[in-house]
């Protein structure tokens, strides 16, 4: 992004501020100025040097979202706000010659808030944070860094939430057809719902993704990557004294195609358990997956001599199960010692141990981790006038 780039940009939001402070006075439309500030601090020490699956680093950066607009409320109790921002983000020790090296990308989007008796609507189009999605999706989907560095969707998404169930459907186009870049985009889903009412006992929940890792301009081919997941939780902590004890487990299926280079599908799957103790702000998450290699095609290369890796999954690579090359079932067990503090919605703060094993150690992670969120922050504060 040039500097010209980044003064026209300002220029907007001067513009959009201008007009927004004149909407105030629109008492008929309930129009109003809307604005926010996320802050986000990550620090992951990666010491997995036992592990063929990823390289020791230390990923260690800062991320600043400001962002303004419009918002208008009808009578109705319909909610929709037009908004413009920039994403700022800073990996600490990496050199930085002029201010917009800091500016990752700009964020536009329109948001409709919208409830039906006991259904509550959200709709979002543009370029939007990934945090506006629901988080029922494992380490086999989306990765840590995923989350942290491609930290918005370009394209849409649809949630509803009841009292008893909550679901999302959505499309994040992630790449546009060129020279070297490859048409890719994904439509993803998730769900879950009580199987008994007014309790926790016991949830059914869905997690899916459909990823369409389409040609370029100079590379032909494309591979379909279709992956999907099917659980059951239940959360017992209401009948003790702990915060959290919860159990899922689900049944992961997937099903590849590298059409020019392989011609047929491959279906990876595997069974994931999963359990969660909390007391005192203070866990334990062990997750276990059993399974074949999830990503068969990583090391493989599309028609043009370039590796697949990550650009075509986006989870956690231990879901390869064999270091070795080996084929077969195989394990992959995470375990995750933490602790949250509670400050409020507006806060969020994790310390955590990250242990890896597949069939044997294969390293670990030190995590420190912070998110602030200013809308949350004022809306408490207009909740307590």
């Amino acid at each position: 992004m040039t500097l010209k780039t980044v003064k026209y940009l300002l220029a907007a939001l001067l513009l959009l501020c201008s007009l927004t402070l004149s909407a105030q006075s629109d008492r008929k439309n309930g129009a109003s100025l809307y604005y926010n500030v996320n802050f986000e601090m990550d620090f992951d020490n990666r010491e997995l040097y036992r592990s063929q699956f990823s390289s020791s680093m230390t990923i260690f950066g800062a991320r600043l979202t400001p962002s303004i607009g419009v918002k208008v409320r009808q009578k109705n109790g319909t909610e929709h706000k037009a908004v413009i921002g920039i994403d700022v983000m800073k990996d600490f020790g990496k050199p930085t010659e002029k201010v917009s090296d800091l500016l990752e990308e700009v964020t536009l989007y329109y948001r409709m808030d919208k409830s039906f008796g006991k259904t509550d609507m959200s709709l979002c189009a543009g370029v939007f944070p990934r945090r506006f999605m629901e988080s029922n999706y494992s380490g086999a989907f989306f990765s840590d860094s995923l989350k942290f560095y491609d930290n918005n969707i370009e394209g849409i998404l649809l949630k509803f939430r009841r009292p008893g169930s909550s679901y999302e459907l959505g499309c994040d186009w992630m790449g546009m057809k060129g020279p070297l870049t490859r048409e890719r985009f994904m439509i993803f889903t998730s769900g879950l719902a009580r199987l008994v009412p007014f309790t926790d006992y016991l949830n059914i929940g869905y997690s899916a993704y459909l990823y369409h890792f389409a040609c370029s301009d100079e590379v032909d081919g494309v591979v379909d990557n279709a992956l999907a997941e099917a659980y059951l939780k239940t959360d017992l902590a209401s009948l003790t004294p702990l915060q959290t004890l919860s159990l899922s487990l689900g049944w992961l299926q997937s099903g590849q195609n590298d059409r020019k280079n392989i011609g047929k599908y491959t279906f990876p799957c595997g069974l994931r358990l999963e359990t969660d103790i909390r007391k005192w702000n203070l866990g334990i998450k062990n997750s276990l997956f059993f399974g074949t290699d999830m990503m068969p095609l990583y090391n493989r290369k599309d028609m043009g001599g370039y590796k697949y890796g990550n650009l075509l999954y986006m989870g956690e690579p231990f879901f390869r199960v064999h270091d070795d090359g080996a084929q077969g079932w195989g394990t992959y067990d995470r375990l995750d010692i933490y602790w949250e503090p509670s400050v409020g919605k507006f806060l969020k703060a994790r310390v955590a141990a990250t242990f890896h094993f597949n069939g044997k150690y294969s390293g670990c992670q030190q995590v420190v981790s912070l998110f602030f969120d200013l809308d949350q922050l004022l809306n408490k504060s207009n909740k307590n006038k």
